[in-house]
């Protein structure tokens, strides 16, 4: 258990450093490189993982969440959850590296730290979670911090529109993730993802299975950025390029593969499942390629690209088979090293020129060599350039697509959707990455290369992604593991650079001949009025302006500021909802059993009756004061009669303390009258007295169905052992319901500051 516990703090480091991360980015700011170690560290511990897992298996630590519910939290350390746990914390550390010189001497530096470092805790903790539940709570997490991180820059209002669109859009998908779970839970009779999968359960025969992936599929659209909800992506580029280049590469955007990876297992494989990821892939690979190669600024070229690469991974996970499961884990590491790369290149090309208009820039290769090296780097790994990890990518994308055991022009038409989308994301790539730094330089000027740690990171990505394409074998097994993790079955992996002639490689020739041709061509393709591809944006706001509307329609009835309309619609409601239930339900207990009632308790049950109706036909403050006052000191004497003295002393002081602030108030405040009509009156009274035939209804026939009470003695046996008390009513006041008793003593306080107030008011404008 120590042990479990350990992993888990390891985890959730994040979280544990983040006083250390804002103190340490306010503090000291040029020093903030140091927290680079907290990912660092952790890429060395998910390496440490990955050996494990491929000696031992896979594994999982947990430690006590609410043990009195049977919950805990519990971490699953497979291939699949572990190489996405690799992938953060490795491309987290060269963020955290590029964030401080990028951000220099920015007065919110520190919260910046803080919010990306919540954000990295919470995408481990989500790639990593076992439980159902733990699983929610991190993918909403993630949520909340993208939101803090797209809206750094607060004051800009493009910032917190674009903040708070991605809040909602994704908030959605959240909310269908919730009630996936919670269908989940109940098909798979447990909480535990592992569980599940270990005891083969598959939910496609369930009842629920259409509702189950219809929600799951909808969760992971809203998430990774497809359509027709992939609009909030484009517009997150208005956050700081740090944070850009680490949710679109390596986390955020790629959550909602994890799941579809992570979910297949259990509910994939079928024709919904199938069909919807093909079809909405699709598209979103073809239209998100398309609007990049017409966009100008450089990070919204990247975020459509980026777009499109979520439609391609998507797609493959859609095919399903194991070599489409090996191509889109790889395609998903290449995509994050040149993505990552081409990212913060263009941050530190805007930083030093001022400027991501990419008709604006030209020549940079001689003022900024070192940039140049990395957008190069990125860009011919993004092209699918041969000796460089894209072009393996590319290749095991062809091969599974091409490879589908399908009849008729289906793997044709997938096929050829996939060239062509690759050649328009080449051609964002040579756009992006070498358009800036060839040719003569278009805004002459003193411009100097950037600082160390503005190109060294962009360089260490693209470099990684040279090293393996030449060298695939290096990840070789991690990918099987993680495949293996999703298709539940060992997956050979075989990467090579050089697979002989074939026809692969021709549609690779293909690819990269139709980039080149597009990027030469590629003023030309801006000047006619395009149709904008994947324009649903629309649906969003005018969503927002309906909601608008209602609101606007229903606000003044709903919200009228009158406390006596909001307590008669709640008690109205209330009771409605339980007399139908009472009436249709057939929930109430036989009477098995009449308690003699003494005269003397008839005597004062009398007076209680009569001093609440004294109370409600009063017709001075002062009477109806007195006379609550009375049915409280009734029912102090109810409590004295049945044998609880100490509750009848409390009754009775605060009943004395109620009627003396009461007379006290009334007496200062002045011009009160009749406030309502007769009709009002007469409403109120019905539904007074429906409440209270309610109520009396459910305390007659449960006090007489002789149903034995399993509290009393309970409470009587723990009193002394765990309260260390004889007096149990005291004992549960103060132990077993202590925070119910707080918050009593919080309302009394809060009335008492509030009757001080009035008094001193009344004071104050008394003449």
């Amino acid at each position: 258990m120590a042990s479990d516990t350990v992993h888990v703090a390891i985890v959730l480091s994040p979280f544990i450093l983040l006083p250390v991360a804002g103190f340490v980015g306010a503090r000291r700011a040029r020093q903030a490189r140091v927290l680079a170690l907290v990912p660092a560290i952790l890429t060395g511990y998910f390496a440490w993982a990955f050996w494990r897992v491929s000696v031992d298996g896979p594994f999982g630590v947990t430690a006590p969440w609410a043990p009195s519910l049977g919950l805990s939290l519990a971490f699953n350390f497979d291939g699949l959850g572990v190489f996405f746990a690799t992938l953060i914390a490795a491309v987290g550390t060269l963020i955290v590296l590029y964030a401080v010189d990028y951000l220099g001497g920015h007065a919110d530096a520190w919260k910046f730290q803080i919010s990306l470092f919540a954000f990295m805790g919470s995408m481990l903790g989500l790639v990593l979670a076992d439980n159902l539940i733990a699983l929610f709570v991190f993918w909403e997490l993630t949520g909340f911090t993208s939101f803090l991180l797209i809206g750094f820059e607060h004051d800009r209002a493009e910032a917190r529109r674009a903040a708070l669109q991605a809040l909602l859009v994704t908030g959605a998908g959240g909310l269908a993730l919730l009630a996936a779970g919670i269908l989940l839970w109940q098909g798979g009779g447990s909480t535990s993802l592992s569980g599940m999968l270990a005891a083969g359960s598959h939910l496609a025969g369930h009842r629920t299975y259409a509702g189950l992936a219809i929600l799951i599929l909808f969760a992971a659209f809203t998430k990774s950025a497809q359509f027709p909800f992939h609009f909030w992506l484009p517009n997150a580029m208005q956050a700081p390029t740090p944070v850009s280049a680490y949710l679109h590469s390596a986390t955020m955007v790629k959550a909602g593969v994890y799941l579809i990876a992570r979910m297949t297992p259990l509910v994939g494989g079928t024709v919904i499942w199938v069909s919807v990821l093909s079809i909405v892939g699709g598209i979103t690979m073809l239209g998100g390629a398309c609007r990049a190669v017409l966009e100008t600024d450089l990070k919204r070229i990247l975020a459509y690209s980026t777009i499109s690469a979520l439609g391609f991974l998507m797609l493959l996970l859609g095919v399903g088979t194991p070599q489409a499961v090996v191509a889109a884990l790889i395609y998903l590491l290449a995509h994050a090293c040149y993505k990552g790369t081409l990212f913060l290149v263009a941050g530190t090309v805007e930083h030093q020129t001022g400027t991501r208009d990419v008709t604006a820039l030209a020549g940079l290769r001689r003022a900024m060599p070192r940039t140049a090296l990395a957008a190069m780097l990125a860009a011919g790994s993004m092209a699918g350039i041969p000796l460089f990890f894209g072009f393996i990518a590319k290749e095991q994308v062809y091969d599974s697509v091409g490879g589908l055991h399908v009849a008729g022009l289906w793997p044709v038409i997938v096929v050829a959707a996939a060239v062509v989308a690759s050649s328009l994301q080449g051609t964002a790539a040579l756009i992006a990455g070498v358009s800036p730094f060839i040719g003569p330089e278009a805004r002459p000027g003193d411009r100097d290369e950037a600082t160390l740690w503005l190109w060294l990171p962009p360089l260490i990505l693209g470099g990684l992604g040279l090293v393996l394409g030449v060298i695939p074998a290096m990840v070789a097994v991690p990918v099987g593991l993680a495949a293996a993790a999703v298709v539940r079955d060992a997956v050979p992996v075989r990467l090579e650079i050089w697979h002989g002639l074939s026809t692969t490689l021709l549609l690779s020739a293909v690819t990269v001949a139709g980039s080149i041709s597009l990027f030469i061509y590629r003023e030309r393709m801006r000047r006619p009025a395009w149709p904008r591809a994947l324009r649903t944006e629309r649906l969003y706001t005018r969503s927002l302006a309906g909601l608008d509307a209602v609101s606007r329609w229903a606000a003044p009835a709903l919200q009228g500021g009158s406390l006596r309309s909001y307590v008669l619609t709640v008690v109205l409601t209330g009771v409605a909802l339980v007399a139908a239930g009472l009436a249709t339900g057939g929930v109430l207990p036989t009477l098995n059993r009449w308690t003699p009632i003494a005269p003397y308790e008839a005597v004062v049950a009398v007076l209680i009756v009569a001093a609440a109706l004294l109370a409600a036909v009063a017709r001075t403050t002062m009477t109806a004061a007195l006379s609550l006052g009375a049915v409280g000191y009734g029912v102090a004497l109810i409590y004295a009669l049945f044998g609880a003295p100490d509750l009848a002393m409390t009754q009775f002081a605060v009943e004395t303390l109620t009627v003396v602030i009461f007379v006290l108030v009334f007496s200062q405040l002045r011009g009160f009258g009749d406030l309502s009509s007769r009709a009002v009156k007469i409403r109120d009274a019905a539904v007074a007295a429906a409440a209270g035939t309610v109520i009396a209804t459910l305390v007659l026939f449960i006090g007489a169905s002789g149903t034995t009470s399993r509290l009393s003695p309970f409470f009587v046996d723990a009193a002394p052992q765990l309260g260390h008390g004889r007096n149990v009513v005291n004992v549960i006041l103060v132990d077993f319901r202590g925070f119910d008793t707080l918050g009593e003593i919080t309302v009394l306080v809060t009335v008492a500051i509030g009757v001080r107030a009035l008094l001193l008011i009344g004071r104050e404008r008394r003449p």
